[in-house]
């Protein structure tokens, strides 16, 4: 069986090698400009293209919107913040510098990226831990503990909001950090089930194979599913660095009673609008607020920006067996 592989691999890449230009030609004219069969439009298919596409442009201008507002708010005077232009009539580029003088941005910027990373980190190796276990090993109430799991995400938040503050005040964790990651050392009901239905998709005579040549359980999880499950990997690290890059009520909770260097970003903004509140003594200085906004944007944009191949190969491959 060994020797066959080679000679199939030869023979698909001879396969591809012998797909005309034309073939290609005729993908790229139908992507672009033909219809199914990669024929030229008619005149009411050009209509059509030209309203799918003016429709397309539109709906990205819509969703496009509040981030160029939020832009052109941070470029702006005091007095110019919510005017409404797009294009500030006063260009003030200092904003991004006072801003850090303002306030300890690169403190709260510093607090928040550790703390995503590292609530990510953990959620998404603890959960495909758990998940791998119910995928691949058969034991007695498997499919109970795995319900119980599931059902575990019908219960509200607040259900579980003051229990878990006494538990980490009786530790006395409570303005420290620790409260906003270290739960996801326990995983997460929706990432055990997102993992373990692509684990399901996996072939299972992979870890037959493996467990035959003397290879242990943590060795095919880690040398086999893990490399494997990428694509869904990255979906939950995206997917909770998110959470925690926007969790302004754990930051609320934990935080508060700390100093402001201490701060993550959602909570600093929210004690920012506080400070330059004019009913709360402030001079309505609200374009550092804007420039902390769209800082705190920036790496959200470069995460996806670098992880949207293995998320949309995840979505689209995760769920494939149940």
């Amino acid at each position: 069986m060994a020797s066959q592989t080679p000679i199939k691999t030869v023979q698909a890449a001879a396969a591809v090698a012998e797909v005309p230009p034309e073939d290609v030609q005729v993908r790229r004219r139908r992507k672009w400009f033909g219809d199914a069969r990669g024929q030229s439009l008619t005149p009411m298919g050009w209509v059509g293209q030209i309203v799918r596409w003016v429709l397309l442009l539109l709906f990205a201008a819509l969703f496009m919107y509040p981030l160029a507002w939020l832009l052109a708010a941070s470029l702006k005077p005091r007095g110019e913040v919510f005017d409404n232009r797009l294009i500030p009539n006063t260009f003030v580029p200092e904003n991004y510098l006072v801003a850090f003088d303002e306030m300890p941005l690169a403190n709260w910027i510093g607090n928040s990226i550790f703390i995503a990373v590292l609530a990510a980190a953990l959620v998404a190796v603890s959960s495909s831990l758990v998940a791998f276990g119910f995928a691949y090993y058969r034991f007695p109430g498997r499919g109970v503990l795995f319900g119980i799991v599931l059902a575990t995400m019908m219960l509200p938040g607040a259900v579980t909001l003051v229990p878990q503050y006494l538990i980490w005040n009786q530790l006395g964790f409570v303005g420290t950090h620790v409260p906003l990651w270290g739960a996801n050392l326990f995983g997460s009901a929706f990432y055990i089930f997102l993992q373990r239905q692509f684990f399901l998709g996996l072939p299972r005579e992979l870890f037959e194979a493996a467990k035959l040549d003397g290879l242990s359980a943590w060795g095919q999880f880690w040398r086999i599913a893990m490399p494997l499950s990428v694509p869904s990997f990255v979906i939950i690290l995206l997917f909770e660095f998110q959470a925690s890059w926007n969790n302004l009520q754990a930051a609320l909770i934990y935080l508060n009673t700390g100093s402001q260097e201490g701060y993550t970003v959602p909570l600093g903004i929210a004690s920012a609008m506080t400070k330059y509140s004019p009913t709360a003594g402030g001079q309505g200085d609200y374009q550092y607020v804007m420039v902390a906004a769209v800082l705190v944007t920036i790496p959200m944009l470069i995460l996806f920006a670098f992880g949207q191949r293995s998320f949309i190969t995840g979505i689209a491959t995760t769920g494939r067996k149940g």
